[in-house]
């Protein structure tokens, strides 16, 4: 046996018989050629999103090494080292910046987390089939409106003069209040809309955890007489907290990420100093002005901080939860 087995291999070696003809060797050509043929307009399909990542997210991170340079018309860079962090740390406009998003940032965290799996868990509450399906569909056409949109809705609804909100203020007795010139007010803003717009569509992930649970369980809630209020808190709730940490671990190193769009389209130069972010300081030093080395720094100092944030989130959730991001 082991004699014909070297004579076949021999022979495919110098081409008298085919590659086939030796057993256990796999046909790894013919395979790739066959996923290839089958699965190609899958591959077609992921193209555009892979193209996307590649270009916007891969890419900058080999040109993240003109924040250490410094940029010339006509090439070669001239290496400075760490001279545009030294400059951009000696800046108090920076910290401020900074000290805006850690205040966002913390606010939105802190609402807007909850919300989605308040929504979720209502919505899995909702027996009828059509009105669960317009609530459904309610709920998530926000999230497909751009900024632009959405600060036009808002701006007009919060007008002092002619807006809604201030309409029933005055109804109530309060006096009108010019919420987006308001330095105490426009975080507020920032979060309420934050929350009007991506709530529903966060949910949705909670929902699909809440759906996979075993239906088991909720029946022996229900025979050892749990009501729905029980059901929820020993049932449901600890079945997606698998899905709640993976989503803080998450959102935590979006955490210095405000939102650049919803920041400039709720910006005016009264509030301004108040919702000034990162993300606003690179646009404006980076676009405005020119100085694409400083602006780089500032990026990826963001980068990193983000970066620590995942790793301590991801510790802090192993350590309570027993669950993380690996």
């Amino acid at each position: 046996m082991m004699a014909d087995h070297d004579q076949a291999l021999h022979a495919s070696r110098i081409g008298n018989v085919p590659n086939s003809a030796v057993r256990g060797r796999p046909k790894r050509t013919t395979a790739l050629a066959n996923g290839w043929r089958r699965w190609w307009p899958f591959y077609v399909m992921m193209a555009p999103g892979l193209m996307f990542f590649l270009v916007m997210h891969y890419l900058p991170i080999w040109e993240a090494r003109i924040a250490f340079e410094q940029v010339r018309i006509v090439p070669p860079n001239i290496w400075v080292g760490l001279k545009h962090f030294y400059v951009l740390f000696a800046s108090p406009v920076f910290w401020q910046v900074l000290a805006n998003t850690l205040i966002i940032s913390a606010m939105k965290m802190a609402f807007f987390l909850p919300v989605p799996i308040l929504v979720a868990l209502l919505i899995n509450e909702v027996r009828g089939g059509r009105l669960r399906k317009f609530i459904q569909s309610a709920i998530y056409l926000p999230h497909f409106l751009s900024w632009v949109v959405i600060a036009g809705v808002f701006i007009a609804a919060l007008s002092p003069t002619d807006g809604a909100v201030n309409n029933l203020m005055g109804m109530a007795g309060i006096a009108p209040r010019s919420f987006m010139t308001d330095t105490g007010a426009i975080r507020w803003v920032l979060v309420f809309t934050e929350i009007w717009r991506s709530a529903g569509w966060d949910s949705l992930l909670y929902l699909a955890a809440i759906i996979a649970i075993d239906q088991q369980l909720y029946d022996a809630a229900e025979i050892d007489g749990a009501n729905r209020w029980q059901k929820i808190w020993h049932v449901t709730l600890p079945g997606i907290v698998p899905t709640i940490a993976t989503l803080f671990i998450l959102n935590a190193g979006m955490f210095l990420n405000a939102d650049l769009n919803q920041v400039i389209n709720f910006s005016n130069d009264v509030v301004r100093s108040k919702i000034d972010i990162v993300d606003t300081y690179v646009y404006r030093i980076g676009l405005q002005t020119g100085e694409y080395s400083l602006a780089t720094a500032a990026g990826l100092f963001k980068a990193v901080l983000g970066t620590m944030m995942i790793v301590t989130a991801h510790f802090v959730s192993k350590r309570l939860t027993g669950k993380g991001v690996w």
